[in-house]
């Protein structure tokens, strides 16, 4: 499905549509509506319910979303968080460089000064993608932050947080101290991040105010200990930097043993780079085929990290792969550059008492807004003459739709079965507007997994079936008549999230005084 026909379907469901809408809209802002954010809701928990509950160490927090310049100054984002921006010298347009390059260099930019962007430019005859100018200035970095004056007058310069990440670091001290003071501890955050894209484009993949999920894993490089047997024998798609650019992008299926030990991994990074993987795949649903690995090399690879794996997701609405989560080994630059900056000393005592040490950091991160986009692209097609997104059930905004078949006589059961599953914890949709096919063709839509006719057998006393419904499934269009004990079991396994198996962890050792 293309862009814009995918896009046309969820506004006009109202999963999504542009901020100020009846002013024209605002380029790189979105709102969701009821639909979209009950399911980006279910998304984000999902993600909380899958990483955060992957220890009893990991924990959640809801930090400030306005950081003090100190704070980007010591992360280092005053000074790398740039995108090479290009003006056109005709139209007054301006561009990121690698959206102008995108045809001659679909791997973009990453890594280039510059003077070499700007060689790339000329040498593949670059036009404005506005006007078809080749008029084009010669790229320079623009720095994505959004500046906010604190106070009265010129105040105190502060920023609105470009990535939720640095609100870890910044809580890493006071939540070791109300912890259990042990390695390793996760801090996970989720919520909305700001960033001042040059041209944003491709909707829910470059915004300028969108939300992260992000869990930081801090811990002991020379002990993080990982049950990588659980794992070892899955296979992975990935496509390792050194093939790639000797000209080889196809993703080979690794198992996470030859990974770590043919292929140079750590053990603790192979085991969470195969949970994440398995995110993907069994709580999104995303297909096999879909999905790879993408490795990034050392001159692609963000500043701050020793190795990086993007997620990327085939999307035939965006033309190819897209990133929608990664997994970043930050080694000890975080917490090393906020104590330096901040003039803290966040080293912590080693358990043997042989030391201090500055913990390393695991990110996994992910974009709920893209995953949202992932969805919709992957799972929203036609069958037939009906429009079915074949959403997860833990995902779908409404678990079930229930349908009086005629208003007038069955509303009144269909509303108390309907208050009767709410009561029980089950996302209900009462919908009763139009024919009961158009009822179906509307949850069809929503991705409703379950629907749920009430009819003259529910409500004729003198039936042998009296008191039960018709359950629909979604995908498979089969029906079945339901007691409404049976209705409830039902519904709470089809919404309840999955979860992985709980890391065992030794009891920590007894750390020495500070």
């Amino acid at each position: 499905m293309k862009i814009d026909e995918l896009y046309a379907i969820l506004r006009r469901r109202g999963v999504l549509w542009p901020t100020a809408e009846i002013y024209g809209g605002t380029q790189g802002l979105y709102d969701y509506g009821p639909l979209g954010a009950e399911l980006k809701r279910r998304i984000e928990e999902a993600w909380r319910a899958w990483f955060v509950g992957l220890s009893e160490d990991y924990y959640w927090i809801d930090p400030a979303e306005i950081v003090p310049e100190a704070v980007v100054r010591a992360s280092g984002h005053l000074e790398n968080f740039t995108d090479p921006e290009v003006t056109c010298a005709k139209c007054q347009k301006s561009f990121r460089a690698d959206t102008v390059l995108e045809a001659a260099r679909p791997d973009g930019v990453d890594g280039l000064s510059p003077a070499q962007i700007g060689e790339l430019l000329v040498s593949a005859h670059a036009r404005c993608p506005n006007c078809g100018s080749t008029e084009l200035s010669v790229p320079r970095p623009f720095n994505m932050m959004f500046a906010v004056s604190l106070g009265v007058g010129d105040g105190e310069r502060a920023y609105l947080r470009p990535e939720t990440a640095q609100s870890s670091y910044l809580a890493f001290a006071r939540m070791w101290e109300v912890g259990r003071k042990a390695l390793p501890l996760g801090i996970a955050v989720i919520g909305r991040a700001y960033r001042n894209e040059i041209a944003p484009r491709q909707l829910l993949f470059r915004m300028r105010a969108f939300t992260q999920a992000e869990l930081q894993i801090f811990f002991d490089p020379a002990s993080f200990p990982v049950p990588l047997d659980s794992v070892a024998t899955l296979d992975l798609p990935v496509v390792r930097a050194g093939p790639r650019l000797a000209g080889n992008e196809t993703a080979v299926l690794t198992s996470v043993a030859d990974l770590v030990s043919h292929g140079g991994l750590p053990e603790f990074y192979a085991y969470h780079l195969a949970h994440t993987y398995r995110f993907y795949r069994e709580v999104l649903g995303i297909p096999a085929d879909r999905i790879r690995l993408w490795e990034k090399s050392n001159e692609e690879r963000a500043f701050y990290n020793r190795i990086q794996f993007d997620v990327e997701v085939r999307l035939d609405s965006l033309g190819g792969f897209k990133e929608i989560g990664a997994v970043h080994y930050r080694g000890d630059y975080d917490l090393t550059r906020h104590g330096a900056g901040s003039g803290k000393d966040l080293s912590i005592a080693k358990p043997d008492g042989s030391g201090r040490l500055v913990p390393h950091v695991l990110e996994l991160t992910f974009g709920p807004d893209r995953a949202l986009w992932a969805l919709a692209d992957v799972e929203l097609a036609t069958d037939g003459e009906r429009t079915l997104w074949r959403l997860p059930s833990p995902l779908a905004p409404f678990t079930v739709g229930v349908f009086p078949l005629i208003r007038k006589l069955h509303t009144e059961f269909a509303r108390s079965l309907a208050s009767t599953l709410v009561n029980e914890g089950i996302r209900v949709d009462l919908d009763t507007a139009g024919t009961i096919g158009k009822r179906y063709a509307r949850a069809d839509e929503a991705g409703t997994p379950y629907c749920v006719t009430v009819d003259g057998t529910t409500v004729d006393p003198a039936s042998p079936d009296h008191g039960t419904v018709t359950l629909r499934e979604r995908d498979s269009k089969a029906q079945r008549r339901v007691r409404p004990e049976e209705l409830v079991a039902v519904l709470r396994v089809a919404q309840h999230p999955l979860r992985p198996p709980p890391v065992e962890r030794p009891a920590p050792a007894v750390p020495a005084p500070e």
